[in-house]
């Protein structure tokens, strides 16, 4: 569903090609999702992940690299082209709650409303709508406004909302950010009955690592780079287990150590490998002082 092979984004900041600065967010990163997956992309600020989900989302275009979704080169969509993957391919979920939902439109019509981009007969929206509805586990919330709905009731009408015109991939940016733990689990539950129920592919991008107990497959960026993944078993699944970490390799066979691990271990500027027979060591150039 998601390829992305050297994906670069640099920016220019400062006014002038001559006098600006350069701020390369994105370093060449690699990333794949496959069709119906439920994965998480985790990282800090700066990292990049809000780089990479605004060209994953259809609203920013690549540097230099490959992005696809769908089989969608994202970097070479005309501007018709791109409205039509915005509407149709792509549905995105923003961490406040408040630009998700239109104030003055209830929870019914505020996902019809998106319907109406793409020509769905209006007698087929309403029932849409409620099918929805029904699938989030707010039905009874229909006729109500944003403002009668508690905040994790509001994100999962914007789910609602995002799913309107069966997109491929959706995207949920920061979803859980303003809300606490117990109604994320709800948004959380919302995602998966998406994914598990319509089998749509979701990508859920956050800073919050714990995020990684809520989903099988969770992807760290650092530096704009993807850096480690996180993959959970069933059984890892159902007691909660961390799950194995793995970090990522890319194509020319460059991969980076966690930081925890380089520090720990006083690893810098180089290293020493060894190959055996079924794994790579990696020592420090020189043994440690006491």
């Amino acid at each position: 569903m998601v390829r992305c092979e050297n994906l670069v984004r640099i920016f220019r900041t400062g006014g002038t090609a001559r006098g600006g600065v350069e701020v390369q967010a994105l370093q060449g990163l690699d990333l794949t999702v496959a069709r119906g997956e439920l994965t998480a992309l985790v990282g800090a600020s700066g990292s990049g992940k809000s780089t990479l989900l605004g060209i994953l989302a259809g609203l920013d275009t690549p540097s230099a690299g490959t992005a696809e979704v769908a089989g969608a080169d994202l970097g070479g969509l005309g501007r018709r082209a791109r409205t039509e993957y915005r509407r149709r391919t792509v549905g995105v979920i923003q961490q406040q709650t408040a630009r998700n939902l239109l104030p003055y439109l209830t929870a019914r019509e505020n996902v019809q409303l998106p319907m109406g981009y793409v020509r769905l007969p209006r007698r087929r929206r309403a029932a849409r709508a409620a099918e929805l509805l029904e699938l989030m586990g707010i039905a009874a919330a229909a006729d109500r406004t944003p403002q009668a709905l508690s905040g994790g009731e509001q994100q999962r009408v914007a789910i609602a909302v995002a799913l309107a015109n069966e997109p491929q991939l959706l995207l949920a940016d920061e979803p859980t950010g303003e809300l606490d733990s117990a109604t994320s689990a709800e948004v959380f539950g919302a995602l998966r009955t998406a994914n598990r129920e319509l089998g749509t592919t979701v990508l859920v991008v956050t800073h919050d690592a714990l995020v990684a107990e809520q989903v099988r497959r969770t992807v760290r960026i650092r530096d704009g780079r993807t850096a480690t993944e996180v993959l959970r078993s069933e059984a890892d699944a159902a007691d909660r287990g961390p799950g194995a970490e793995y970090t990522v390799l890319d194509r020319v066979g460059r991969l980076q150590l966690p930081r925890e691990f380089t520090e720990s271990l006083g690893l810098a500027d180089r290293v020493r490998l060894v190959l055996a027979s079924d794994h790579v060591e990696v020592w420090p150039d020189r043994p440690r002082t006491p």
